[in-house]
């Protein structure tokens, strides 16, 4: 549940809690312990990103609060003597550019440690110093995917069996019938393994026949 949107907050604050940097809240399968002891192990569909302040739901129902652990970060700021605002619109651009996960501020950008990042940034007269916050990185154009941004998850603990699973709700599947107007294609066979399967490619149609004084065909 993005944010715990939905929820009270007395539940929210009672809910036990997991801690994850940010290469873990990337993944889609990944074990934790939270707060109160219990194994997890979190199954979420492909692509989703879980922000600090997530709310997986369990598969008995309790909730566990997801916080955005303190990582090693590089805190970028333009230069108090000689900087501007522009210097950190400039900087971001050239991160931007590399397609480095940039968390963007109104004073300050944080990035991931890397010291040819980080040399750069100096050379723009940026000042840059390494860190240890929680690191949220802006999302992409059209927002992350999942759980996390459109949906609620679930879950549940090894000590039912199985671990915290976090999904987000799938479309109900189209049933065929005898109603369906749907075209089957039969099955294609399935290729052996390690070997290459070849796509036939449709002949383009012949050009009609025209009739005409010379035509033998009967008109």
């Amino acid at each position: 549940m993005p944010q715990g949107r939905g929820l009270a907050r007395v539940l929210v604050q009672r809910a036990s809690s997991i801690t994850l940097d940010w290469d873990t809240r990337q993944k889609s399968r990944f074990d934790a312990t939270d707060s109160a002891g219990r194994q997890l192990g979190v199954f979420l569909p492909r692509g989703t990103v879980v922000r600090g302040g997530d709310v997986l739901v369990a598969e008995d129902g309790s909730l566990v609060r997801v916080q955005a652990a303190p990582q090693a970060v590089l805190r970028i700021t333009a230069c108090a003597e000689h900087g501007s605002p522009f210097d950190l619109t400039r900087a971001a651009y050239h991160l931007g550019n590399r397609h480095v996960p940039i968390e963007l501020k109104p004073d300050h950008l944080k990035i991931e440690p890397d010291h040819v990042l980080a040399d750069m940034l100096r050379a723009m007269h940026m000042t840059v110093v390494q860190v240890s916050e929680p690191f949220e990185p802006e999302n992409g154009a059209y927002g992350d995917h999942g759980a996390s941004a459109h949906g609620h998850g679930h879950g549940h603990s090894h000590e039912q069996g199985h671990a915290g699973h976090a999904h987000a709700a799938q479309a109900e599947p189209h049933v065929h019938g005898p109603d369906c107007q749907h075209e089957h294609p039969a099955p294609a066979a399935k290729p052996p393994a390690g070997k290459r399967i070849a796509i036939p490619v449709r002949a383009a149609p012949a050009a009609p026949h025209v009739h005409g004084p010379g035509c033998g065909h009967e008109h």
